[in-house]
């Protein structure tokens, strides 16, 4: 067991007596993350904390849940955060496309513990897997310009996408290096044969090249539903070899990977895999990085 505290970089949190789309479809056919009818309830901060009771917590990062009103739901995380100090921050959801976008930036942006905004890029030609209802919309000029306030509101950017769109984020970064890009899930590999791993690689690579990213190893198990340690070693020591440990964090993308896994033995395989790196190297990867990247602890997000 680890002997020092976490910070958690994903997770989330759910009222189900409020809208979350996601979760209020039909359960079949199966999405790529499974049968998700044991997510279609509440999960509160207490369902949360004991999940991961085994472990020092010293800090989470709530990330928007698609519920249907966003601005809702930065809110009510606020007032969870009040109450007891978890999540420490939040990333709240934007469509950044949507005409009037600015002004619902600043809304999210004057709540105290929001830090950053999500909107999710995932795009596949296979329904079960995307989604949005293009692969563009990371070089749609609309969202280009509504992804532009980010910084002047002091914003970073959770960006979710797909190895095979790893290329255009990196182009993305490059153009707007003033903003803190944090790469979800490591780009979610959702499929792990050799050849489908080397293009995941080289586009990982690509996008550690700019200095204004990092990433979070998450959702390890929305991709690989049996993982076991060995499964997912070579993800995790292959996304921290590109962007290095204080690059790199680890979330526990609870309580969708409670699907797959207990909180337990998801940290105790990222504790087995990193066991013979250092301290210090081991720290970052599990709060340090995580405390820098979002400014946990200040009362301002990091510049």
């Amino acid at each position: 067991m680890l002997n020092f505290e976490i910070i958690d970089a994903h997770h989330h949190l759910c009222d189900f007596s409020r809208s979350y789309p996601w979760l209020r479809g039909p359960a079949e056919p199966f999405r790529y993350h499974g049968d998700d009818r044991a997510l279609r309830r509440d999960y509160f901060i207490e369902d949360y904390l004991a999940d991961a009771q085994e472990f020092e917590l010293a800090g989470s990062v709530h990330v928007e849940n698609g519920a249907a009103d966003p601005l809702w739901e930065a809110e009510w995380i606020q007032d969870v955060h009040d109450s007891g100090g978890l999540p420490s921050v939040q990333v709240a959801k934007a469509s950044l496309a949507d005409p009037g976008v600015l002004s619902r930036l600043e809304r999210l942006a004057s709540v105290p513990s929001v830090r950053g905004i999500r909107d999710i890029l995932n795009w596949h030609p296979d329904p079960r897997y995307t989604h949005t209802s293009r692969p563009d919309l990371i070089t749609d000029p609309r969202w280009l310009e509504g992804f532009s306030h980010l910084s002047s509101l002091g914003l970073s950017f959770d960006l979710q996408v797909f190895p095979h769109q790893l290329d255009q984020a990196a182009h993305l970064a490059a153009k707007h290096p003033d903003t803190s890009i944090i790469l979800d899930h490591a780009a979610m590999p959702i499929l792990r044969d050799p050849a489908s791993l080397r293009v995941w690689r080289a586009g990982m690579d690509k996008l550690a090249k700019q200095p204004n990213v990092v990433t979070k190893v998450s959702a390890l198990g929305t991709n690989d539903h049996s993982w076991t340690t060995a499964s997912i070693r070579p993800v995790i020591l292959e996304t921290i070899e590109a962007f290095g440990p204080s690059r790199t964090m680890f979330g526990s993308n609870f309580p969708v990977d409670g699907l797959y896994s207990s909180f337990t033995a998801l940290y105790s395989a990222f504790d087995d895999v990193t066991a013979a790196m250092t301290d210090g190297e081991r720290r970052d990867l599990f709060a340090e990085t995580a405390r820098k990247t979002y400014g946990i602890g200040t009362s301002v997000p990091p510049a």
